[in-house]
C-alpha cells in the first residue's frame, strides 16, 4: 500500500481526497499546514505528496523549493483552481509531476496519482540499475597505486578519449580484459555495447562467423541469420582477446574492416557500415610472431597505433596489500563469510613469492586462503597449503640451509641456499634482506631482483624501523 502526503488548509478538500484515496487502495495523510506536513514527512514513509498550490503563507512553488532544501525528493502532485492553469503549468516547470484542478473529480485523482507512482517507480528502478552498474564498475576498477600501475592508467586516460586502435601487451593474468573495460568506461562509447571475443576458444571453422555473422543458409546448420561481434559492437568497443590465436586468412578479412569500418556477413553480399572501437590483446611478443610469419605484418602495425604493456605483478609487489584484502572482501562476501583483513605475515609472504600467474594466481591463492581460514583475519597458516607452500617464495629463497648454524629441512642443500632461523616473519624477512645485499656487494637493484621485488619496496623495507637491529637512514 502507497502512502500519499495531502497538503491543503481546506478540510473539506482533506476529506475529500481521504475517502477518494483510500477508495483507490491507498493510504492518505493528513495535513493542514506545512510544518505539519514537514513532521508527518519526518515519522513516515511518503510516496507521493498532493499539494495545494495556495497555503498559508507559502505557494506550491515555494514549498517545493523547501522540500529541496530539507533533502527530500518525494514527488509532488500540484492541486490548482480550475482558472489557474497558468500556475499548474508553473508548478510542471519547478518540478511537480503533475497537477490536478479544483473540484477534484476521483477519475482524475486516481489517473493522476497512478501516473506519479509510476514515475516513482521507473525512477526507484532507475537508481537500482544505476547503483547496480556502479557496483559492477567499482568491481572493474583497476587497483593498485605502483609507480607501473599509475602509468599505465596515464596511458589508458589519454588513450579512452581516441578512436585509435589500442593492443594490449602482457603475461597471462596481467588484468587486460579490466585495462580494457577501463579504455571502454572512459571513453565516449562508454554507454554503448562492449563486446568481448576471445580468439583463443574459438574452433577455427566458427571465427569468421563470430566475428562478421552470417545469413540464413550460409552454411550447413545456418538456420537463420545472425549478427557477428562487429555489429552487435557498433557505436562501442569490440574486445579482440588474444589476437595471436586468429587464422592468417582471416587476419586479411579484419585488416579490411579495420581500414574500412564495413564488412559482408558471411553468405551475405550487402555491405555493413559499422563504427566500432577495436582493443587487442596478446600475451605473446608480436614482433616474434610476425618474424615468424604466424602473424602479418600491416595487421600488427594497423593494431598497434597505441600499443600498451601491462606490467607482472612481480614488477608491483607494493599492490599486492590492497589486491588481498580486495579480493578476500570480496570473495568473502560471495560465501557469506566475515573477511576483515589480511594478517601483516600473511602480506610477507604474499610479497615474497614472485606470482608467475600474475593477478589471477593471486587472486585464486586469496580465494582459497578464504575458504580455510577459521577467523576474520586471514592468517599465513591460510597460505600454507602442502600443494602451494613450496612455491610461496622465490626460488633463490626457498632452499634452506645450514649457514646459519640451523638444522636444513633436507640433507641435499645446495650451497646458495638459506636457512631461516625463526618462524617469525618480521625477522625472516630482515634475514632474507640482508642475505640479498651480502650477496649483490650491497647493491640494491640486484638485491631487490634477487628478492622478487621492486627496488621501491625493498628501500621502503630498509628504510622502517629495527631492519637489522637499529634504525637505518634513507641513504
Amino acid at each position: 500500500m502507497t502512502t500519499i502526503l495531502c497538503l491543503d488548509d481546506d478540510v473539506a478538500i482533506l476529506h475529500l481526497l481521504d475517502r477518494m484515496l483510500v477508495r483507490a487502495g491507498h493510504r492518505a495523510l493528513l495535513a493542514g499546514t506545512v510544518p505539519e506536513a514537514l513532521q508527518l514527512l519526518a515519522r513516515e514513509t511518503v510516496d507521493l505528496i498532493i499539494s495545494d498550490y495556495r497555503l498559508p503563507g507559502l505557494s506550491g512553488l515555494e514549498f517545493m523549493a523547501l522540500l529541496r532544501e530539507e533533502g527530500w525528493e518525494t514527488p509532488v502532485i500540484v492541486l490548482t483552481g480550475y482558472g489557474s492553469i497558468g500556475h499548474a503549468v508553473t508548478a510542471i516547470k519547478a518540478g511537480a509531476v503533475d497537477y490536478i484542478t479544483k473540484p477534484v473529480r476521483a477519475d482524475q485523482l486516481e489517473l493522476a496519482v497512478d501516473q506519479a507512482l509510476e514515475v516513482v517507480r521507473l525512477h526507484r528502478e532507475n537508481d537500482a540499475l544505476r547503483q547496480e552498474v556502479m557496483g559492477l564498475r567499482n568491481e572493474r576498477q583497476v587497483v593498485g597505486d605502483s609507480v607501473a600501475i599509475r602509468r599505465v592508467l596515464q596511458a589508458v586516460a589519454m588513450a579512452a578519449p581516441t578512436r585509435a586502435t589500442v593492443l594490449l601487451q602482457g603475461e597471462s593474468g596481467t588484468g587486460k580484459e579490466l585495462f580494457a573495460r577501463a579504455i571502454h568506461d572512459q571513453s565516449e562509447r562508454r554507454e554503448k555495447p562492449f563486446i568481448k571475443l576471445n580468439c583463443a576458444a574459438l574452433p577455427e571453422g566458427l571465427v569468421e562467423s563470430a566475428l562478421f555473422g552470417h545469413e540464413k543458409g550460409a552454411f550447413t546448420g545456418a538456420i537463420k541469420r545472425v549478427e557477428g561481434a562487429f555489429e552487435r559492437a557498433h557505436g562501442g568497443t569490440l574486445l579482440l582477446d588474444e589476437i595471436t590465436e586468429m587464422p592468417l586468412g582471416l587476419q586479411a578479412k579484419l585488416l579490411r574492416v579495420l581500414q574500412e569500418q564495413e564488412f559482408e556477413r558471411v553468405g551475405g553480399m550487402t555491405p555493413i557500415k559499422v563504427s566500432v572501437r577495436i582493443i587487442a590483446t596478446t600475451n605473446r611478443e608480436l614482433p616474434e610472431e610476425v618474424a615468424s610469419g604466424r602473424f602479418r605484418q600491416d595487421l600488427y602495425y594497423r593494431l598497434s597505433v597505441l600499443p600498451l604493456f601491462l606490467p607482472p605483478l612481480r614488477d608491483r609487489t607494493e599492490d599486492i596489500p590492497v589486491l588481498a584484502l580486495r579480493f578476500a572482501m570480496h570473495i568473502a562476501r560471495e560465501m557469506g563469510k566475515e573477511i576483515t583483513s589480511v594478517s601483516p605475515e600473511a602480506l610477507a609472504i604474499l610479497q615474497l613469492y614472485d606470482w608467475p600467474g600474475n593477478v589471477r594466481e593471486l587472486q585464486h591463492a586469496v580465494e582459497r586462503a578464504v575458504i580455510l581460514s577459521a577467523g576474520p583475519v586471514l592468517q599465513p597458516s591460510s597460505f600454507d597449503l602442502a600443494t602451494s607452500r613450496p612455491r610461496l617464495l622465490p626460488s633463490a629463497l626457498r632452499t634452506p640451509t645450514p649457514a646459519m648454524g640451523i638444522p636444513a629441512l633436507s640433507a641435499a642443500t645446495p650451497e646458495d641456499g638459506i636457512v631461516l632461523s625463526t618462524l617469525n616473519v618480521e625477522e625472516a624477512n630482515r634475514n632474507l634482506i640482508e642475505q640479498a645485499l651480502a650477496r649483490t656487494g650491497q647493491n640494491r637493484t640486484r638485491a631487490a631482483k634477487l628478492l622478487g621485488m621492486s627496488v621501491r619496496t625493498l628501500r621502503a623495507k630498509l628504510n622502517a624501523p629495527h631492519v637489522d637491529g637499529e634504525d637505518r637512514d634513507a641513504s
